[in-house]
């Protein structure tokens, strides 16, 4: 790392790639010899005319994403599609729901408020520990969509398949391991996610859908959270995050740049598996979530003891880390190893945990 910069293992905001910041910094005041700041610039000029469709560009190419998807920047966060996927894609009132951990209760609360919502598996009674696998699912022929979150960031759990609904769409909430791999956009009606985890700083989800599943307006729509108007107005209805649209952009070139999808799976791969084969190497460390379902992105792991857990949080800020305390849900530690963290990180974690372990047997 750096002079100055410690190793982040924040599960959002989280940290990001060293030459994308430093990019931005050096086009802080003058971007592209406008003589301003993106910050500062009109949404509606173009020089930010060119920012939004490039970062639609980068991200169409990176994941080959299908002539007949669109991709909308919207503000909100991931929360805020909680409430619109149910608005805009639940045409006939019925749609059915994985519920693999917080964030996909939560959305499966919200979406209760406007339609007859089904589950069709949960984990919650195992502390969603476990993700389903595709026999578990209990998916309505007439749903209008299915709902995952694919990778459980408190929990550390991932969905390692792509779920097959038949002639139901599927939609995945992939905020936290959006950029991490390939994916068959086409096997998926809608992705979205929220840009602070694995794509940029907070204030905005990127939405990628399939075109068909768009222009189902309410009456008591709220105007921001219609997909077609977004898509009709090119994310621009209104002042759009114009900074996160732009640091988005600058990510995802930056995963080009560096080998595209296939090598950021490569990556997580190795980072996330040079951790686990450390936890199941010893007794001190337990990790959290069931084998089969362990996340690339989060690793959840606890000593057992509380007073131990807390004293290992503190020591690794004392030795240059930092978030590495685990979710109020589970407690414990947890290690957010997006596309940014550097193979040394891991390294430099592993390392500390032996001595700490080592120390306090």
């Amino acid at each position: 790392m750096s002079e100055g910069r410690i190793y982040n293992f924040s599960a959002g905001p989280s940290m990001m790639p060293l030459p994308v910041l430093e990019k931005a910094a050096a086009e802080m005041t003058n971007y592209g010899g406008s003589g301003m700041s993106v910050m500062e610039m009109s949404h509606r000029s173009k020089y930010y005319d060119d920012i939004i469709n490039g970062a639609q560009d980068v991200l169409r190419r990176v994941y080959n994403i299908p002539d007949n998807y669109r991709i909308l920047f919207m503000q909100g966060g991931a929360t805020m599609q909680f409430s619109a996927v149910p608005l805009n894609l639940m045409v006939t009132g019925k749609a059915d729901y994985a519920i693999t951990g917080n964030f996909a209760r939560n959305a499966y609360k919200e979406a209760k408020k406007f339609g007859d919502i089904h589950i069709a598996a949960t984990s919650e009674a195992d502390n969603f520990t476990w993700v389903p696998t595709p026999d578990q699912l209990d998916i309505r022929p007439d749903a209008d969509y299915f709902y995952i979150c694919a990778n459980n960031t408190i929990f550390g759990t991932e969905w390692h398949y792509d779920p097959n609904a038949g002639d139901v769409p599927v939609v995945a909430d992939m905020s936290s391991n959006i950029l991490s791999k390939p994916v068959d956009i086409s096997k998926y009606g809608m992705i979205y996610a929220g840009a602070q985890k694995n794509m940029g700083p907070a204030g905005m989800a990127v939405v990628i859908i399939r075109e068909d599943l768009m222009g189902h307006y309410r009456e008591n729509m709220p105007v921001l959270l219609d997909y077609q108007l977004m898509a009709d107005k090119n994310s621009m209805y209104n002042t759009p995050p114009t900074y996160s649209i732009y640091m988005m952009k600058l990510v995802t070139e930056w995963v080009e740049q560096m080998g595209g999808l296939e090598a950021m799976a490569k990556n997580a791969d190795l980072r996330s598996s040079m951790l686990y084969d450390y936890l199941d190497s010893t007794d001190f460390y337990k990790g959290a979530a069931q084998k089969a379902s362990r996340s690339r992105m989060n690793v959840t792991f606890r000593t057992g003891n509380d007073e131990l857990d807390k004293k290992f949080i503190q020591e690794s800020i004392d030795a240059g880390m930092t978030n590495l305390k685990g979710h109020r849900l589970v407690g414990g530690m947890r290690a957010s190893i997006y596309n940014a963290m550097p193979i040394e990180g891991v390294e430099y974690l592993i390392d500390f945990m032996k001595k700490f372990e080592n120390n306090n047997k």
